[in-house]
């Protein structure tokens, strides 16, 4: 005959699988969930397509952590035609021509732009950085610049390339001097490289002329072919951003705050609208709390409030940077 054991010790086993139950299920219970943020619209509409109007601003004192991702538009793969060339049409940014001394604005053309100075910080089989520095620029270049044990300053654009056949491809994007960023996935097989878009910040946004992240050093680091940078901030307090996935269907970055960022926006979407045809953003989808479905929005009509997911892109394509990439902003958490 079989014996079963000491009817009492399954009876304590029983008791004791019962309370890690419960132990499990109350610390699920209270982890940190999905946060809401306070998504606000500071755009203006304006004639010059060359003019970043469109302002969306991400706030809450309880984000640590969340998602950024650049994803092609959803009419990719019908394009035929791709325009990356500047639209000046009804744009005015000042006089064509230097002064004179008696104060005649046609006294001389203005000389040819000095070629900026490029500098590689880092390189490998697949990838590199590169620091590019200008002649002249609309805010100094104070960020330093850490790669390794080495710091380099007066670095206004920072480039991050991958090696693709017979070239390379540019994904991402950073001005130290005034934080902001640009990022686009890589291109599909058998197309030509896509165009840059939206623009975005990471970090406490202040608003100096147009909304601006100070940044005091970016360092930069790869290991493991993952790129990660450091983020120290001039009001205090860090980030570190890391490319999470870079393919033909997005490039998606996870960024990490040091500390949470109270009373002003951890984030910004920067980009351009003048009609539904000439855009680099034409509308916005929000995913809000307690809610079964998305909101949408054209960008000018977009009202802001909270939400857990907001996409902002094209459904139709746009004579500006047509193959330019949508943007996403999600997994708000602490």
């Amino acid at each position: 005959m079989r014996t079963i054991g000491n009817p009492l010790s399954f009876l304590l086993f029983g008791v004791a699988a019962i309370c890690f139950a419960a132990i499990s299920a109350g610390a699920q219970g209270t982890a940190a969930g999905p946060v809401a943020v306070a998504v606000e619209n500071k755009s203006t509409p304006v004639l010059c397509a060359e003019e970043d109007n469109v302002t969306l601003t991400f706030q809450s004192a309880k984000v640590g952590r969340f998602r950024i991702e650049a994803v092609h538009p959803v009419y990719l793969a019908a394009l035929d035609r791709d325009n990356w060339e500047a639209d000046w049409t009804a744009c005015d940014f000042g006089p064509k021509v230097a002064p004179s001394a008696n104060g005649a604005t046609d006294a001389k053309v203005l000389p040819a732009p000095r070629p900026p100075e490029r500098v590689t910080l880092y390189e490998t089989v697949d990838r590199w950085l590169v620091g590019l520095r200008f002649p002249e620029y609309w805010r100094p270049a104070s960020a330093k610049v850490r790669v390794g044990e080495k710091v380099h300053e007066g670095l206004h654009l920072l480039q991050l390339w991958r090696v693709r056949p017979n070239g390379g491809e540019e994904v991402l994007v950073l001005y130290p001097q005034d934080g902001y960023w640009r990022a686009r996935p890589k291109a599909p097989k058998g197309r030509e490289l896509t165009a840059f878009g939206s623009s975005f910040l990471v970090g406490p946004v202040e608003f100096q002329e147009r909304p601006i992240v100070r940044l005091a050093e970016v360092a930069y680091r790869e290991a493991a072919g993952v790129d990660t940078f450091d983020l120290t901030f001039a009001v205090g307090g860090g980030a570190v951003l890391r490319i999470a996935e870079l393919s033909e269907k997005q490039l998606a970055l996870d960024v990490d705050l040091s500390a949470l960022i109270a009373g002003k926006p951890f984030a910004a979407l920067r980009s351009m609208y003048v009609t539904t045809f000439n855009n680099d953003v034409q509308k916005v989808a929000t995913r809000p709390p307690g809610k079964t479905g998305w909101t949408e929005a054209g960008i000018m009509d977009f009202k802001g409030g909270d939400a857990l997911e907001v996409w902002a892109g094209r459904q139709n394509m746009s004579q500006h940077n047509t193959s330019s990439p949508d943007m996403i902003f999600k997994g708000f958490g602490q």
